[in-house]
């Protein structure tokens, strides 16, 4: 099962109820932060308590975070990492962490040519993320000083070129393809290209297709040994005595299909192209219809915007975010989506919500309350 925290809905404007960016995706083999913006270490720590009193412990716990991917540079989703980074440290962490986020060719050709303290070409945005690493290498963003193995990863997903930053060595080394977290092997984490005033990308997670469910009853009223199950149940075909042969495949139930979420940063609508049909897409909002202009000269998104995104990638589900100050009621937001799009599950998000898929691609959307979560129902269109 995934489980998606969605920690910060505001866009770059707090409000009294909603923070800015960075959410938390749980799954069995690890936590992805996505995005960390101002204050994320105290949201993911009420997010953690509340789980806690409500006997749900074991998915937010700290030294389960295996990666951080970041969308872009721009401050409210960036600007709580390292005091993150800096609370595993004091809470003791040992496990390696996997930092990634998105840069510019030019960045990376000039990296290339120059190595680590390559100066950055003169255009580039001040929120470039190759400008808050190094302003976080400076601060004790690395690992002799955090105490745990960090690996800083820049890339650009359009040529999937990536390099990796070693801060006590000033070297970087360079990847063929985008590394994956370590403890994953069943779940893999892909950055996608977005469209943004600074370098900018949205990040599929992926849960591979896995085979049925054995039948054991089956194997039993065949009248099969014990070790003629072990091997129908490893995906052997059985040659019985009688000279049949027993496929190992008509002993399994149907395969279960993969699934996948994408989210998000900021970005300008219909930029997302994911890879395969993804089960959720969560997709910021940040205007309604009649700022669309707004949006188009800042490269964001329109709720309808991000309908008609959700349409063209063929999403099942689409959960709204990042508002801006002005959407008083996000319901705005939902009911103007819903006009683009037939036959998909759409919400909208409040902070710490929760959305779950199962192993089977079922969707089920958690509204958070003081006491808890209630299971709300998303609405088809």
């Amino acid at each position: 099962m995934m489980e998606l925290h969605i920690l910060g809905t505001a866009s770059a404007r707090p409000t009294s109820s909603r923070s800015v960016s960075g959410s938390v995706l749980s799954t069995e083999e690890g936590l992805i932060v996505i995005d960390a913006g101002e204050g994320f270490q105290v949201r993911y720590l009420a997010q953690r308590s509340l789980m806690k009193r409500n006997d749900q412990t074991a998915s937010l716990r700290p030294h389960r975070i295996a990666a951080i991917a970041l969308t872009h540079g721009h401050l409210d989703h960036t600007w709580g990492l390292l005091p993150f980074l800096q609370t595993l440290a004091l809470d003791g962490r040992s496990q390696p962490l996997m930092i990634y986020g998105p840069t510019s060719q030019a960045i990376l050709d000039a990296l290339e040519a120059h190595g680590f303290d390559a100066d950055a070409p003169g255009n580039t945005p001040s929120a470039d993320l190759i400008n808050q690493y190094r302003a976080w290498f400076q601060l004790g963003g690395n690992s002799s000083e955090l105490g745990y193995d960090v690996r800083w990863i820049l890339g650009e997903p359009h040529s999937n070129r990536w390099v990796e930053f070693n801060p006590e060595l000033s070297s970087v080394h360079w990847h063929e393809e985008m590394p994956q977290p370590e403890p994953f092997k069943s779940i893999r984490l892909d950055a996608l290209a977005t469209k943004h005033s600074v370098p900018s990308c949205a990040w599929q997670i992926t849960k591979a297709a896995r085979q049925g469910v054995f039948d054991r009853d089956k194997a039993t009223l065949a009248g099969l040994s014990e070790a003629e199950r072990r091997l129908l149940a490893a995906g052997t075909d059985v040659e019985t005595q009688n000279g049949t042969t027993l496929k190992a495949s008509s002993f399994r139930g149907p395969e279960r299909r993969a699934h996948s979420i994408v989210i998000s940063g900021d970005t300008a609508e219909q930029s997302i192209h994911p890879i395969g049909i993804p089960t959720v897409l969560v997709h910021e909002a940040t205007f309604l219809e009649e700022s669309h202009s707004k949006a188009e000269e800042h490269l964001h998104s329109t709720a309808m915007g991000a309908a008609r995104t959700a349409r063209a990638c063929g999403a099942e589900h689409l959960v709204l975010t990042h508002f801006s100050a002005r959407i008083r009621d996000a319901s705005e937001s939902l009911n103007e989506a819903s006009t683009e799009l037939e036959g998909t599950g759409i919400e909208y998000a409040n902070d710490g919500d929760r959305l779950q898929i199962d192993v089977d691609g079922n969707v089920m959307f958690y509204r958070r309350s003081e006491d808890g979560w209630k299971q709300h129902n998303i609405t088809h269109h």
